[in-house]
């Protein structure tokens, strides 16, 4: 039986090599580091402000940020390469290196769209007023209570889900929001998107645990090699075929875990860029010349449609307030299509005839993208409305995806600090993370086969999350793929680890909602 201390002695082999792995390491680093600040400072060169509060305020909120995805790094990171450390099919130095590169790779290539559905949890007036002291408590309430519960679940070798916290963390803001504005009538969680992202959250450990059970089994009936399904040993790496499988599998996961889990942190990032230099983040500036010219014809045709729709109804007021409240009650509103027909008219005065989204006035690149978010959350409503025909709903489809395309962005740089943090938290924390998996789930060591068998089905299940949109655990998923290869294999469980984990699972959520809403609520009082 393999010691913790055995295990970590076992794979600290190849301790020559760990120094020039770690000045490759510290060179990337330099030079993403380098390349981010300033992409960082052009991007702020357009601010005219003087003042010094808001850079303050934004060096502290990327840096707690950056700080989240850190500690992601070295809490879910790990479970990436737990199999091939524990097998020692790579030297810890370079399996956390080789990790470190793919997570940051698949960061880099990510749409962002998972970013923006965790974004989308939040209740619409804290995102429309992400600038305000409510939304700076917000964004340092989730940050906060999500490092916070990671760093002790980290601790105690639990691998725990950055995802089940950050989701928690979103809720606890949510609903601490509402309580302590129930007389302005605020909106609290997103429940209709936070029930598709609990789907994934909780589909997706069942789907790992029952999947790579089943791989389990048919690896066993088709590839009759006995040296994949025995247990490492010593420090002897396995034969090369199963190297080779283990080094693929990994490197899988951790490009799948920077597609996905890379990204929450994003639109955190995204936000905080927003609320603080709303001139240089808040519009697409890559959006131009015949993009802006289409934007401006669906603008009209959705307009004609919207008009339709309100059976010829004028709107007189404000059309904020009114979409406002429809979007915060999820239901339509006498008074909401021809408001909205208005809104989107001012939208297309404010941006159809310009060169690019850059040639917005600044002073107006907030409101018109908030006037663009808002748009977008109310025409859903219209669309689930009966009477449209086929042309009216890929009119205000088409309209949407062009405001989405508009508002939601992310610039190369925070994907580089992104990835950036994740490579270097693995570096740092992976050694508790790897001997829970190899030897505290089943009563038996972890085996080759079924390192690979949870890898591949996590990196499987995660990328087709990446399809949907929707954030998964990377951590549940492993961790639940190498139980299930366990029982496949008749290797029996240790119910306390399991126990543990399942604790951990359920503890998560309603830990982290009542850490954020505290925390939310005290800086809402200081701020």
């Amino acid at each position: 039986m393999q010691t913790e201390a055995a295990v970590v002695t076992a794979t600290d082999q190849g301790q020559g090599s760990g120094r020039l792995f770690a000045i490759v390491f510290g060179v990337i680093l330099l030079i993403g580091g380098a390349y981010a600040g300033l992409h960082l400072v052009d991007d702020l060169s357009v601010v005219r402000s003087h003042a010094i509060g808001p850079f303050i305020l934004l060096g502290i909120a990327l840096l707690i940020a950056l700080g989240f995805e850190f500690v992601n790094g070295f809490h879910d990171t790990a479970n990436a390469v737990a199999t091939v450390i524990y097998t020692h099919s790579m030297p810890a130095n370079l399996a956390v290196i080789w990790s470190g590169t793919f997570n940051f790779l698949g960061v880099l290539t990510s749409s962002g769209a998972v970013a923006f559905t965790v974004v989308s949890l939040l209740p619409v007036e804290l995102i429309l007023q992400v600038g305000s002291q409510a939304g700076f408590a917000m964004v340092f309430a989730l940050l906060l209570a999500a490092i916070l519960w990671n760093l002790g679940t980290w601790y105690f070798g639990l691998p725990n889900s950055s995802s089940h916290t950050l989701i928690g963390s979103i809720i606890g803001v949510g609903l601490a929001n509402q309580l302590i504005s129930v007389k302005s009538g605020t909106s609290g969680v997103n429940w209709d998107a936070a029930m598709g992202v609990f789907r994934g959250l909780v589909f997706s450990p069942i789907a790992g645990f029952i999947l790579a059970g089943l791989l389990m089994v048919l690896l066993k009936a088709v590839v009759k090699m006995p040296a994949l399904y025995r247990a490492p040993e010593g420090r002897k790496p396995p034969p090369w075929p199963i190297r080779a499988l283990l080094v693929l599998t990994c490197t899988g996961v951790s490009f799948s875990h920077g597609s996905n889990d890379g990204q929450k942190g994003m639109g955190l990032i995204m936000l905080i860029l927003i609320g603080t230099v709303p001139t240089a983040y808040a519009l697409n500036g890559a959006v131009s010349g015949g993009q802006v010219q289409s934007f401006h014809q669906v603008s009209i045709a959705t307009q004609q449609v919207l008009a339709d729709a309100a059976h010829g109804a004028a709107f007189d007021g404000d059309p904020r307030a009114a979409v406002t409240d429809a979007v915060q009650q999820r239901k339509l509103l006498p008074t909401t299509v021809p408001a909205l027909a208005r809104l989107i008219g001012e939208i297309d005065r404010q941006v159809g005839n310009r060169a690019s989204l850059r040639a917005v006035p600044p002073e107006q690149m907030g409101n018109v993208r908030n006037d663009i978010y808002l748009a977008n959350s109310a025409i859903p409503l219209v669309l689930s409305q009966p009477g449209l025909d086929k042309a009216q709903t890929a009119t205000l489809t088409s309209w949407r995806g062009r405001g989405t395309e508009a508002i939601q962005f992310i610039p190369p740089w925070v994907k580089v600090a992104v990835a950036l943090a994740l490579g270097l938290g693995t570096m740092v924390g992976w050694r508790r993370i790897v001997v829970t998996v190899g030897e505290k789930i089943g009563k038996e060591h972890l085996t080759y086969a079924q390192g690979a068998s949870a890898e591949l089905v996590a990196m499987g299940l995660i990328q087709a999350a990446d399809m949907y949109h929707l954030p998964v655990s990377t951590t549940h998923v492993l961790t639940s793929g190498v139980a299930g290869t366990m029982a496949a294999n008749g290797s029996g469980l240790q119910w306390a680890t399991v126990r543990n984990l399942l604790m951990a699972w359920v503890l998560t959520l309603p830990a982290s909602i009542l850490l954020a809403g505290a925390v939310y609520v005290v800086l809402r009082q200081l701020l």
